[in-house]
């Protein structure tokens, strides 16, 4: 009797553990592909967008586990060099890419940027993830037709390739020192949530696959970067 209950007791542990294990390996992955923006720098880790992010999904039942593979100073010569092993690790439902604004702030060759951050949403799609772009400005000083030339990047590329695009990530932050670091560069804590809200409205209908696309999200012009 002692044994017939013992060998049941294991039955149903082993059973807890399969389908616990099943359960893990069906969430779906969000991926965030980023920079300092995203690497939340000089900011405990817990307080950047993305942890938010994190705590977001988790309060309102989202099944997904978050992956953020930003580095500060990153450009999209970078992202490429990374992108391929992450997608490959993780195997990423929705990829999140906040790339670009390093290569503006250094001044690289438009061309190039444009094509580096076409093929990481190509990489992204060929590895069937929906892909979430997140536009970048940078400051005036660097004239007039460079500034502008770059911002209209990110939106070309949303429209060629079908991308949910939020157009300018830092909108709701970069007029307001309140909300950023001495740097000017950087939100600070209080600018994190703001960051967040920025995206999720763009974010949420990719979590639901049987969902179309939305529409860009339509944010007044500024200027700023970090």
């Amino acid at each position: 009797m002692f044994k017939s209950l013992l060998i049941g007791a294991c039955a149903f542990a082993f059973s807890l553990c399969v389908a616990s294990g099943v359960a893990q390996s069906e969430a779906k992955t969000i991926l965030v592909v980023g920079d300092s923006i995203s690497a939340a720098y000089g900011l405990r880790i817990e307080e950047g967008w993305v942890n938010l992010l994190r705590t977001r999904l988790l309060a309102q039942g989202y099944d997904y586990r978050l992956v953020n593979a930003s580095v500060s100073g990153e450009t999209t010569v970078g992202g490429l060099a990374r992108l391929p092993r992450a997608l490959s690790l993780h195997q990423p439902s929705v990829v999140i890419l906040e790339l670009g604004g390093n290569d503006g702030l250094r001044g690289l060759p438009l061309a190039a940027t444009r094509a580096n951050l076409d093929r990481l949403v190509s990489l992204s799609q060929q590895a069937h993830a929906r892909v979430l772009l997140l536009g970048m400005k940078i400051p005036p000083n660097y004239g007039p037709r460079y500034t502008d030339e770059f911002a209209r990047g990110f939106t070309q590329l949303a429209q060629r390739r079908k991308l949910a695009l939020v157009p300018f990530f830092l909108e709701r932050v970069a007029s307001s020192p309140a909300l950023m670091q001495a740097d000017g560069i950087h939100p600070n804590a209080r600018g994190q949530p703001l960051l967040l809200d920025t995206v999720w409205p763009i974010l949420a209908p990719l979590l639901r696959p049987s969902s179309p696309l939305p529409a860009a999200a339509k944010l007044p012009a500024a200027a700023q970067s970090r």
